[in-house]
C-alpha cells in the first residue's frame, strides 16, 4: 500500500497560529481518508514549520473497494401496464445500469416493488485526493487570513508558494490558489535550495539535509539542547523555563540554534518582572538565573540559523535590548512622580467600553462589588475588607502610566509594584499585582484572599456588563475574552474554596450596575439565566479539562446544582472516589430505572400522589423501602449539610439491596390507581431526596470510568 504526503509551502505563518493549523490539517486529512474508506490501518503524522504545513499518511488504500447496493424502484403496478414496461420502469433500469428484464421484484410492507442489485466501482485514491484536497486546504481555520491574488476567491493565512502532493513517487494532480502540486519542496530560506522529494517516507530526512526540521518535537528537543549548551558558559546559571515562550520560538524556527547575550548589571535595579517581560514578550529571549532563581545579567536568544560564529547577531540583540531596558528605566522613574492615588481621575479619559463607560466608572463599580463580596465572605474567612477597598480603588490606575502604555502586558503587575514602592500595605500591593490572574488555566490564581476577591469583582463586572449589552461569546468568537475571565472566576472560587454562589455574585454585580445607572438591554430573568448558563459551562470546562473528571461524573454533579463552585468541586471529588464501586454502579442503574418509570408515567399522564402514605404500602419490600428511605434520607441530609459527601454517598449506597428487592417483588404500575400513585410518589421522593449530591442516572455504568 502506498504512502501519501501533502505539503503546503507559504510565506512565514505567525507562530501563534501554527499549532492549531497543524492539528486542523491532520484531523481533516485523517477524516477525509476515513470517510473515503482509504485509511484502514493508516498512521497519520503531521509536521509544521514557519514556512510549511505537512501531513504524511502511511499505507493508504490504492483505491476504494467495490460496493454492492440494493436499489428500490417504483411499484410493479406503476412499472408495468398491460404487461409492458412503463417510462418509470425504463428510467429505473437506466439508473441501475441493467436491462428492464433483469430487474427483480421484491415484496415489501407497501406491496410489490422493483429492485436491482448495483455494483458501485471504487474510485482510485489519486482521483479522490485530487478532487477533495483543495476543499480541505481551504477549510483550515485561521484567526486571520488574506487574499493575495487579484480577482481570486481563495483565502489563506499567507500566500502559498509551493505544494507537494505525492502517492509514493507519483505526483497527485492538485491545484489550489493557482499553485500546482509537484514533488519540489524548499530548504531553509537562508540557502534557498529546491528539494526534490522522492517519496513520502523520505520527506523528513531530505529536508533535514537542507536545514529544515519539520518535526515540531525534534525542534523542541534541539532548542532545549541549544539553550542548555549556551547557558553552560555562565558558571552556576540556568535558563528560566517558560512553556509559552518555548512553543513560540519552536514555531518561529526551522533550524534552531541559541546564543548567550549580556546586558549591564545596572539594569538589575529594575523590578525583575519588567526585565523578564521585556525580554520575553518583546524580544522572545529567555531569562537566565542563578541556582536560587535570582535574575542574572544575561539572556538567551533562539536563532533560525546555524549559529553566530562572529557574534554579529549577539551584538545586535544586545543593542536592541539595551535600548528597551533604557526605555523601561526611564518610564519607571518618570511614572513614580505621580502616585497611583493621584492617577485615579486620569482614568476618566481611558475608555473601558463605549456603553459601559470609562475606567473611572469601572473602578467605582469594582470597588463597590469587591466590598460586597468581601462582606459576603467575612463571616467564615479572614478577609481584610479595608485592603480590598483600597486595592480596588487603585487597581486600574497603572493604565495611565507610561510603562504600561509601552508594555501593556504588565498592567496590574506594574500597579502592584508601584503600590509597593509608594509604601502602600503589602496586602494592597499584592492584590493589585494579582488581580488580572489567572489569565489561563495554567496561570496561578491570586496569592491572597484580598487579591482573589478583587479579581472576581473585576472579571465579573466585565462579564455581566458585556452580557447586558448582548456582547456574549458566540461559537468560536469571544472578542472580549469573557470565557477566559469566566474560567478565572470559577478557578478562584474552587481553589480558594470561597463560600459565595455564582447567582449571588451575578445579582450583586447587576445591582452595582443599576446603582451606577448604566443602561442595559436585557430583561432580568433571561439575563440572569444566560449568565448562570455561561458560568455553568465554565464550571463544566474546569471540572473536565482542568481537574480531569469523567464527563458523566461532571454531568451528574452539575445536574444536582452548579451555582456553588466550591460545593460542586467537593461533590465531584466524592463521586469520582466511589463511582467504580459495585454498589454505586448498581445504584446508578436503579436511578436510571426510576427516572424511566417516572418519565413513562408522565407520558401516559399518570400523576404520582402528592406524598407517600406508609399505610398504603402492601408488600414487605415496599414497606421496608419506605422505612429505609426515611432513615437514610435523614442521614444523607445530615452529612450533606456538613459537606461530608463521602459519608453521604456511603449512606446512599445502602439503598442498593433495598431497591433491588423492591423492583424484584413490587409492580410499580399496579392496576389500583391509589396504590400506583403512592408507589410513583415513593420513587419520586427517592429521586428527589437522594440526588442532591449528584444525579446518579447520568453515570455511565458500561466501559471505562474514572
Amino acid at each position: 500500500m502506498p504512502d501519501f504526503l501533502l505539503e503546503i509551502g507559504c510565506e512565514e505563518i505567525p507562530a501563534r497560529m501554527l499549532s492549531g493549523a497543524q492539528n486542523d490539517l491532520q484531523f481533516a486529512i485523517a477524516k477525509l481518508l476515513a470517510d473515503q474508506k482509504l485509511s484502514e490501518g493508516s498512521e497519520v503524522t503531521s509536521y509544521s514549520t514557519p514556512r510549511r504545513l505537512a501531513v504524511r499518511c502511511e499505507r493508504i488504500q490504492t483505491r476504494q473497494q467495490d460496493t454492492e447496493e440494493q436499489l428500490q424502484g417504483p411499484s410493479v403496478k406503476v412499472a408495468f401496464k398491460d404487461g409492458k414496461a412503463t417510462a418509470a420502469a425504463e428510467a429505473f433500469a437506466k439508473k441501475a445500469g441493467v436491462a428492464v428484464e433483469k430487474l427483480e421484484k421484491v415484496q415489501t410492507p407497501k406491496g410489490e416493488y422493483l429492485s436491482a442489485k448495483v455494483v458501485k466501482k471504487g474510485r482510485t485514491a489519486r482521483e479522490i485526493l485530487s478532487e477533495l484536497l483543495p476543499k480541505e486546504i481551504a477549510s483550515i481555520y485561521w484567526p486571520k487570513s488574506m487574499y493575495w491574488r487579484a480577482s481570486a476567491p481563495e483565502r489563506f493565512v499567507r500566500p502559498i508558494r509551493w505544494m507537494v502532493a505525492l502517492l509514493d513517487g507519483e505526483v497527485i494532480p492538485l491545484e489550489f490558489a493557482g499553485v500546482r502540486a509537484g514533488d519540489i519542496s524548499s530548504g531553509h530560506r537562508s540557502i534557498a535550495i529546491r528539494v526534490h522529494i522522492t517519496a513520502p517516507n523520505s520527506y523528513s530526512a531530505l529536508l533535514e539535509k537542507h536545514q529544515v526540521l519539520v518535526d515540531v518535537k525534534e525542534r523542541d528537543k534541539r532548542v532545549h539542547a541549544a539553550l542548555d549548551h549556551a547557558t553552560h558558559a555562565v558558571a552556576g546559571a540556568r535558563w528560566r523555563s517558560d512553556a509559552g515562550l518555548m512553543e513560540t520560538v519552536v514555531n518561529l524556527t526551522e533550524w534552531p540554534a541559541a546564543i548567550l547575550g549580556n546586558f549591564d548589571k545596572e539594569f538589575l535595579s529594575l523590578p525583575e518582572e519588567v526585565l523578564v517581560m521585556v525580554m520575553r514578550d518583546h524580544q522572545k529571549y529567555f531569562a537566565v538565573e542563578d541556582s536560587k532563581g535570582k535574575l542574572l545579567p544575561h539572556f538567551l536568544a533562539v536563532l533560525n540559523t546555524k549559529g553566530d560564529p562572529e557574534g554579529l547577531i549577539r551584538h545586535g540583540n544586545e543593542r536592541v535590548l539595551r535600548a528597551r531596558f533604557n526605555d523601561a528605566r526611564f518610564f519607571w522613574q518618570a511614572d513614580q512622580k505621580i502616585p497611583l492615588k493621584n492617577r485615579i481621575d486620569l482614568l476618566k479619559h481611558v475608555t473601558f467600553q463605549r456603553d459601559l463607560g470609562n475606567y473611572y466608572d469601572k473602578t467605582e463599580r469594582v470597588e463597590k462589588l469587591a466590598q460586597k463580596i468581601a462582606e459576603e465572605l467575612s463571616d467564615d474567612s479572614d478577609v481584610d475588607r479595608q485592603a480590598v477597598a483600597e486595592a480596588a480603588w487603585l487597581c486600574k490606575a497603572d493604565l495611565t502610566t507610561e510603562l504600561v502604555k509601552e508594555f501593556t502586558e504588565l498592567q496590574g503587575v506594574i500597579g502592584g509594584l508601584y503600590a509597593r514602592e509608594q509604601e502602600h500595605e503589602a496586602v494592597v500591593a499584592d492584590a493589585i499585582y494579582d488581580h488580572y490572574k489567572p489569565q489561563s488555566m495554567e496561570d496561578e490564581i491570586p496569592r491572597t484572599l484580598e487579591g482573589a476577591v478583587l479579581s472576581i469583582a473585576d472579571k465579573t463586572d466585565s462579564i455581566v456588563g458585556m452580557f447586558a449589552l448582548g456582547l456574549h461569546p458566540t461559537g468560536s468568537k469571544d472578542p472580549f475574552g469573557l470565557r477566559r475571565q469566566g474560567n478565572g472566576v470559577v478557578r478562584i472560587l474552587a481553589e480558594k474554596k470561597l463560600n459565595v454562589g455564582i447567582r449571588r455574585i451575578i445579582r450583586m454585580t447587576r445591582a452595582v450596575y443599576e446603582n451606577r445607572k448604566v443602561h442595559t438591554t436585557a430583561a432580568l430573568t433571561t439575563y440572569e439565566e444566560a449568565l448562570l448558563a455561561f458560568f455553568c459551562e465554565r464550571l463544566e470546562f474546569y471540572l473536565r479539562e482542568a481537574r480531569g473528571f469523567a464527563y458523566d461524573t461532571v454531568n451528574a454533579v452539575l445536574a444536582a446544582g452548579s451555582e456553588d463552585v466550591r460545593d460542586a468541586l467537593a461533590r465531584a471529588e466524592a463521586v469520582a472516589a466511589v463511582r467504580s464501586q459495585p454498589d454505586f454502579e448498581a445504584i446508578s442503574l436503579s436511578f436510571k430505572r426510576i427516572k424511566n418509570i417516572l418519565r413513562q408515567a408522565a407520558e401516559r399522564k399518570i400523576e404520582p400522589a402528592a406524598g407517600v402514605k406508609a399505610e398504603l404500602a402492601q408488600e414487605d419490600a415496599e414497606r421496608y423501602l419506605v422505612k429505609e428511605c426515611a432513615a437514610l434520607g435523614a442521614a444523607v441530609e445530615r452529612h450533606r449539610n456538613e459537606t461530608d459527601y463521602a459519608a453521604a454517598l456511603a449512606e446512599i449506597a445502602k439503598l442498593r439491596p433495598v431497591l433491588d428487592k423492591f423492583f424484584d417483588k413490587v409492580m410499580v404500575m399496579a392496576e389500583d390507581a391509589k396504590l400506583r400513585a403512592n408507589r410513583l410518589a415513593l420513587l419520586r421522593r427517592i429521586l428527589t431526596d437522594f440526588s442532591t449530591i449528584a444525579d446518579f442516572s447520568e453515570i455511565v455504568t458500561e466501559g471505562k470510568t474514572s
